[in-house]
Protein backbone atom coordinates (compact mmCIF):
# COMPACT_ATOMS: atom_id res chain seq x y z
CA UNK A 1 0.00 0.00 0.00
CA UNK A 2 0.99 3.47 -0.46
CA UNK A 3 1.22 6.25 2.24
CA UNK A 4 1.89 10.00 2.25
CA UNK A 5 5.23 10.24 3.85
CA UNK A 6 3.87 13.25 6.10
CA UNK A 7 1.76 10.56 7.88
CA UNK A 8 4.87 8.61 9.20
CA UNK A 9 6.21 12.06 10.86
CA UNK A 10 6.53 12.14 14.63
CA UNK A 11 5.39 8.34 14.47
CA UNK A 12 7.27 6.79 17.65
CA UNK A 13 9.86 4.17 17.15
CA UNK A 14 9.34 1.12 19.78
CA UNK A 15 12.52 -1.10 20.37
CA UNK A 16 12.58 -4.46 21.98
CA UNK A 17 13.18 -2.74 25.19
CA UNK A 18 11.21 0.56 24.64
CA UNK A 19 10.92 3.66 22.69
CA UNK A 20 13.56 5.11 21.17
CA UNK A 21 12.30 8.50 20.18
CA UNK A 22 10.24 9.72 17.34
CA UNK A 23 10.40 10.38 13.37
CA UNK A 24 11.90 13.65 12.01
CA UNK A 25 13.00 12.95 8.50
CA UNK A 26 13.90 10.58 5.67
CA UNK A 27 16.60 10.57 4.03
CA UNK A 28 16.61 8.52 0.55
CA UNK A 29 18.70 7.74 -2.35
CA UNK A 30 17.95 9.89 -5.14
CA UNK A 31 18.66 7.39 -7.66
CA UNK A 32 16.49 4.35 -6.95
CA UNK A 33 14.54 6.59 -5.00
CA UNK A 34 14.28 4.54 -1.97
CA UNK A 35 14.02 5.75 1.62
CA UNK A 36 17.80 4.42 3.49
CA UNK A 37 17.25 5.95 6.82
CA UNK A 38 14.97 7.23 8.80
CA UNK A 39 16.19 10.37 11.20
CA UNK A 40 14.85 9.85 14.73
CA UNK A 41 14.61 12.29 17.42
CA UNK A 42 15.77 10.32 20.38
CA UNK A 43 14.32 13.12 23.25
CA UNK A 44 15.44 13.52 26.60
CA UNK A 45 17.18 9.90 27.37
CA UNK A 46 19.69 10.35 25.18
CA UNK A 47 19.98 13.93 24.99
CA UNK A 48 17.75 14.37 21.99
CA UNK A 49 20.75 13.04 19.75
CA UNK A 50 19.49 12.28 16.34
CA UNK A 51 19.98 8.73 15.29
CA UNK A 52 19.21 7.01 11.51
CA UNK A 53 17.26 3.77 11.90
CA UNK A 54 17.54 1.74 8.48
CA UNK A 55 14.01 -0.30 7.01
CA UNK A 56 16.33 -3.25 7.71
CA UNK A 57 15.32 -3.45 10.96
CA UNK A 58 11.39 -2.22 11.01
CA UNK A 59 9.08 -5.24 11.36
CA UNK A 60 5.29 -5.02 11.18
CA UNK A 61 3.76 -1.11 11.19
CA UNK A 62 1.45 -0.49 13.64
CA UNK A 63 -0.96 2.51 11.97
CA UNK A 64 -3.28 2.35 14.20
CA UNK A 65 -1.02 3.64 17.09
CA UNK A 66 1.31 5.30 14.60
CA UNK A 67 4.45 2.96 16.09
CA UNK A 68 7.29 1.49 14.15
CA UNK A 69 8.55 -1.54 15.74
CA UNK A 70 12.49 -1.98 15.50
CA UNK A 71 14.37 -5.39 16.14
CA UNK A 72 17.07 -3.45 17.98
CA UNK A 73 17.47 -2.39 21.47
CA UNK A 74 17.99 0.96 23.25
CA UNK A 75 21.37 0.19 23.90
CA UNK A 76 22.76 -0.97 20.37
CA UNK A 77 21.20 2.59 19.50
CA UNK A 78 22.60 4.23 22.57
CA UNK A 79 26.45 3.00 21.27
CA UNK A 80 25.92 3.02 17.79
CA UNK A 81 28.10 5.48 15.55
CA UNK A 82 27.21 9.12 16.04
CA UNK A 83 26.50 10.43 12.39
CA UNK A 84 25.56 14.06 12.33
CA UNK A 85 22.65 13.85 10.26
CA UNK A 86 22.60 17.61 9.88
CA UNK A 87 25.33 16.87 7.22
CA UNK A 88 25.84 14.11 4.46
CA UNK A 89 25.84 10.85 5.11
CA UNK A 90 29.19 9.46 3.53
CA UNK A 91 29.14 5.56 2.47
CA UNK A 92 32.14 5.46 4.78
CA UNK A 93 29.17 6.27 7.68
CA UNK A 94 26.84 3.75 6.18
CA UNK A 95 29.74 1.16 6.15
CA UNK A 96 30.23 2.25 9.54
CA UNK A 97 26.35 2.29 10.92
CA UNK A 98 25.52 -1.38 8.70
CA UNK A 99 28.60 -2.82 9.92
CA UNK A 100 27.95 -2.14 13.43
CA UNK A 101 24.69 -3.52 13.32
CA UNK A 102 25.69 -6.01 11.17
CA UNK A 103 23.14 -5.34 8.08
CA UNK A 104 24.45 -6.36 4.45
CA UNK A 105 25.07 -3.04 2.12
CA UNK A 106 22.11 -2.59 0.22
CA UNK A 107 23.93 -1.48 -2.96
CA UNK A 108 25.57 -4.82 -3.35
CA UNK A 109 23.05 -6.31 -5.79
CA UNK A 110 20.66 -5.13 -8.74
CA UNK A 111 17.57 -5.11 -6.33
CA UNK A 112 16.03 -2.41 -4.28
CA UNK A 113 17.53 -3.47 -1.16
CA UNK A 114 20.29 -5.98 -2.44
CA UNK A 115 19.29 -8.68 -4.74
CA UNK A 116 15.86 -8.29 -3.48
CA UNK A 117 12.37 -5.83 -3.30
CA UNK A 118 12.29 -5.47 0.44
CA UNK A 119 14.72 -4.35 3.44
CA UNK A 120 13.77 -7.25 5.92
CA UNK A 121 14.62 -10.06 2.93
CA UNK A 122 18.33 -8.99 3.33
CA UNK A 123 18.60 -10.36 6.69
CA UNK A 124 17.07 -13.90 5.42
CA UNK A 125 19.86 -16.77 5.50
CA UNK A 126 22.41 -14.29 6.79
CA UNK A 127 23.66 -17.06 8.81
CA UNK A 128 23.05 -20.03 6.33
CA UNK A 129 25.99 -21.85 4.62
CA UNK A 130 25.83 -23.08 0.71
CA UNK A 131 26.14 -21.16 -2.45
CA UNK A 132 23.78 -18.57 -1.77
CA UNK A 133 25.25 -17.16 1.63
CA UNK A 134 28.87 -17.47 -0.72
CA UNK A 135 27.09 -15.49 -3.16
CA UNK A 136 25.84 -12.79 -0.80
CA UNK A 137 29.34 -12.73 1.14
CA UNK A 138 31.42 -12.42 -2.38
CA UNK A 139 28.55 -9.03 -3.13
CA UNK A 140 29.87 -7.48 -0.26
CA UNK A 141 33.37 -7.46 -0.52
CA UNK A 142 33.20 -6.11 -4.39
CA UNK A 143 30.77 -3.26 -2.97
CA UNK A 144 33.19 -3.06 0.13
CA UNK A 145 36.57 -3.13 -2.13
CA UNK A 146 34.71 0.05 -4.34
CA UNK A 147 34.23 2.14 -1.72
CA UNK A 148 37.48 1.66 -0.12
CA UNK A 149 39.38 2.00 -3.84
CA UNK A 150 37.33 5.16 -4.50
CA UNK A 151 35.12 3.60 -7.04
CA UNK A 152 31.62 3.97 -5.64
CA UNK A 153 31.60 7.34 -4.73
CA UNK A 154 29.33 9.07 -1.71
CA UNK A 155 25.43 7.97 -1.75
CA UNK A 156 22.90 10.22 -3.02
CA UNK A 157 21.73 10.61 0.09
CA UNK A 158 18.82 13.16 -0.14
CA UNK A 159 16.79 14.39 2.68
CA UNK A 160 12.92 14.62 1.92
CA UNK A 161 11.85 17.68 4.27
CA UNK A 162 14.17 19.28 1.89
CA UNK A 163 12.57 18.37 -1.22
CA UNK A 164 9.18 19.50 -0.02
CA UNK A 165 8.72 22.98 -2.29
CA UNK A 166 10.70 22.63 -4.59
CA UNK A 167 9.82 24.11 -7.81
CA UNK A 168 8.48 21.84 -11.18
CA UNK A 169 9.21 22.57 -14.05
CA UNK A 170 7.65 20.91 -17.52
CA UNK A 171 9.54 20.99 -20.93
CA UNK A 172 7.33 23.94 -21.21
CA UNK A 173 6.93 25.98 -17.98
CA UNK A 174 6.48 25.69 -14.72
CA UNK A 175 3.51 23.46 -13.19
CA UNK A 176 3.52 23.52 -9.45
CA UNK A 177 5.92 22.42 -6.53
CA UNK A 178 6.43 19.34 -4.74
CA UNK A 179 3.81 18.60 -2.23
CA UNK A 180 4.63 15.31 -0.35
CA UNK A 181 5.59 11.73 -1.46
CA UNK A 182 3.78 8.83 -1.62
CA UNK A 183 5.79 5.96 -0.27
CA UNK A 184 5.68 2.30 -0.35
CA UNK A 185 5.11 0.59 2.78
CA UNK A 186 6.68 -2.80 2.32
CA UNK A 187 9.45 -1.91 -0.32
CA UNK A 188 10.19 2.24 0.93
CA UNK A 189 10.34 3.23 -2.52
CA UNK A 190 9.44 6.35 -3.05
CA UNK A 191 6.69 5.84 -5.67
CA UNK A 192 5.29 9.78 -6.47
CA UNK A 193 5.72 13.30 -6.19
CA UNK A 194 2.55 14.87 -4.99
CA UNK A 195 2.46 17.95 -7.21
CA UNK A 196 0.78 21.24 -5.98
CA UNK A 197 -0.18 23.11 -9.14
CA UNK A 198 -2.33 25.77 -7.28
CA UNK A 199 0.19 28.12 -8.53
CA UNK A 200 -0.81 27.33 -11.93
CA UNK A 201 -4.59 26.78 -11.96
CA UNK A 202 -6.28 26.47 -8.27
CA UNK A 203 -6.68 23.66 -6.17
CA UNK A 204 -5.51 20.65 -8.56
CA UNK A 205 -2.90 17.87 -7.28
CA UNK A 206 -1.25 15.01 -9.56
CA UNK A 207 1.42 12.69 -9.53
CA UNK A 208 4.74 12.66 -10.89
CA UNK A 209 6.82 9.44 -10.98
CA UNK A 210 10.66 9.36 -10.02
CA UNK A 211 11.21 7.82 -13.42
CA UNK A 212 9.35 10.71 -14.85
CA UNK A 213 12.21 13.39 -13.64
CA UNK A 214 14.91 14.02 -16.00
CA UNK A 215 17.06 16.19 -13.02
CA UNK A 216 17.04 17.98 -9.74
CA UNK A 217 19.21 20.93 -9.23
CA UNK A 218 19.42 20.90 -5.18
CA UNK A 219 21.14 24.45 -5.30
CA UNK A 220 18.19 25.63 -7.59
CA UNK A 221 15.57 23.82 -5.60
CA UNK A 222 13.80 22.86 -8.69
CA UNK A 223 12.96 19.54 -10.34
CA UNK A 224 12.47 18.97 -14.04
CA UNK A 225 10.40 16.49 -15.37
CA UNK A 226 9.76 15.04 -18.97
CA UNK A 227 6.32 15.81 -19.53
CA UNK A 228 4.46 18.92 -20.73
CA UNK A 229 2.18 21.51 -18.96
CA UNK A 230 -0.53 20.56 -21.01
CA UNK A 231 -0.08 16.55 -19.85
CA UNK A 232 0.34 17.52 -15.97
CA UNK A 233 -2.91 19.63 -16.95
CA UNK A 234 -5.05 16.43 -18.65
CA UNK A 235 -3.51 13.89 -15.98
CA UNK A 236 -6.13 12.60 -13.69
CA UNK A 237 -5.70 14.30 -10.09
CA UNK A 238 -4.98 13.32 -7.31
CA UNK A 239 -7.20 12.76 -3.97
CA UNK A 240 -5.28 12.53 -0.37
CA UNK A 241 -8.39 11.97 1.59
CA UNK A 242 -8.79 8.61 -1.26
CA UNK A 243 -6.53 6.12 -0.99
CA UNK A 244 -4.42 5.37 -4.39
CA UNK A 245 -5.58 1.82 -5.97
CA UNK A 246 -3.63 -0.19 -9.00
CA UNK A 247 -6.87 1.10 -11.18
CA UNK A 248 -5.97 4.70 -10.71
CA UNK A 249 -2.37 4.16 -10.83
CA UNK A 250 -2.76 2.50 -14.60
CA UNK A 251 -4.74 4.93 -15.77
CA UNK A 252 -2.05 7.64 -14.41
CA UNK A 253 0.63 5.70 -16.33
CA UNK A 254 -1.20 5.01 -19.40
CA UNK A 255 -2.42 8.41 -19.95
CA UNK A 256 1.24 9.22 -19.90
CA UNK A 257 2.21 6.83 -21.97
CA UNK A 258 4.87 5.26 -19.60
CA UNK A 259 4.86 1.14 -18.30
CA UNK A 260 4.24 1.14 -14.43
CA UNK A 261 6.75 -0.09 -12.14
CA UNK A 262 4.94 -3.05 -11.08
CA UNK A 263 5.89 -4.28 -15.05
CA UNK A 264 9.61 -4.18 -14.55
CA UNK A 265 10.92 -4.11 -11.20
CA UNK A 266 11.31 -8.06 -10.08
CA UNK A 267 12.70 -9.41 -7.30
CA UNK A 268 14.42 -12.41 -8.47
CA UNK A 269 14.03 -14.56 -5.45
CA UNK A 270 14.96 -17.60 -7.52
CA UNK A 271 15.93 -17.74 -11.37
CA UNK A 272 12.86 -19.37 -12.70
CA UNK A 273 10.24 -17.40 -10.85
CA UNK A 274 9.87 -13.37 -10.49
CA UNK A 275 7.64 -11.64 -7.70
CA UNK A 276 7.05 -8.34 -8.60
CA UNK A 277 8.38 -5.43 -6.14
CA UNK A 278 4.81 -3.79 -5.81
CA UNK A 279 2.94 -7.13 -4.51
CA UNK A 280 2.18 -8.05 -0.91
CA UNK A 281 4.33 -9.33 1.51
CA UNK A 282 2.06 -12.56 1.39
CA UNK A 283 1.94 -13.07 -2.04
CA UNK A 284 5.23 -12.97 -2.06
CA UNK A 285 5.40 -15.99 0.86
CA UNK A 286 3.42 -18.22 -1.56
CA UNK A 287 5.61 -17.70 -3.99
CA UNK A 288 8.18 -18.87 -2.06
CA UNK A 289 6.53 -21.86 -1.28
CA UNK A 290 6.13 -22.71 -4.72
CA UNK A 291 9.73 -22.65 -5.56
CA UNK A 292 10.66 -24.82 -2.52
CA UNK A 293 8.07 -27.06 -3.61
CA UNK A 294 9.48 -27.17 -7.05
CA UNK A 295 12.93 -28.23 -5.68
CA UNK A 296 12.04 -30.81 -3.74
CA UNK A 297 10.06 -32.21 -6.79
CA UNK A 298 13.63 -31.83 -8.53
CA UNK A 299 15.39 -33.85 -5.71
Amino acid sequence: MLRNMKDLENYAIRATDGNIGHVKDFYFDDEAWVVRYLVVETGTWLSSRKVLISPIAIGQLNWADKILPVSITREQVKNSPDIDTDKSVSRQHEMQYLGYYGYPYYWAGDGLWGQGAYPGMMLMGLGDGGSDAAYRHAQAEDARAEVEGGQAGDPHLRSCKALMRYHIEATDGGIGHVQGLLLDEETWAIRYVIVDTSNWWLGHQVLIAPQWIDDISWPDATVSVNLTQQAVKDAPPYDSAVPLNRDQEMGLYKHHGRTGYWADQVNLENPQYHAVASTSQGANQKLRDIVTQDKRHSL
